[in-house]
């Protein structure tokens, strides 16, 4: 558990704690503010991703996600909705760019064999292999 910091990039900084604390396997969660925001959106046609740009404040509502190998080192896959002073919502895949106001996080680490990520021929994502 902890708080990650003013303007610091989000995604960045969960992935860091996850190589410094040596997390291989487990889940986050996330609550707070962010200044700007950039969410991922996979087209599903095209296979690839699309990018949403949001520069305004919000609240991060909710960032759920988890924590596995790819090319043997720790990535964080997460998703995120914020919220806007009116209460709108929108969500989307955590990408880099989305910057930190204030936030607390927590990482549950489980033990037990690694997950690891490599392209799934039918989606093209980087998803968990057997």
């Amino acid at each position: 558990m902890g708080k990650l910091e003013h303007k610091s990039d989000l995604l960045e900084s969960l992935t860091n704690i996850c190589n410094e604390k040596n997390i291989h396997l487990g889940r986050l969660e996330v609550i707070g503010a962010v200044i700007k925001a950039r969410l991922g959106y996979y087209n599903q046609n095209e296979k690839e991703y699309n990018f949403i740009e949001i520069d305004k404040k919000m609240e991060i509502t909710s960032l759920i996600g988890n924590i596995s190998l790819k090319d043997g080192k720790p990535i964080v896959h997460a998703h995120i909705n914020l919220s806007d002073s009116t209460g709108n919502v929108i969500g989307g895949h955590l990408a880099t760019g989305t910057i930190v106001f204030a936030s607390e996080f927590v990482i549950q680490t489980f033990d037990g064999a690694n997950f690891s990520r490599g392209l799934d021929n039918i989606t093209k994502l980087p998803l968990w292999t057997e």
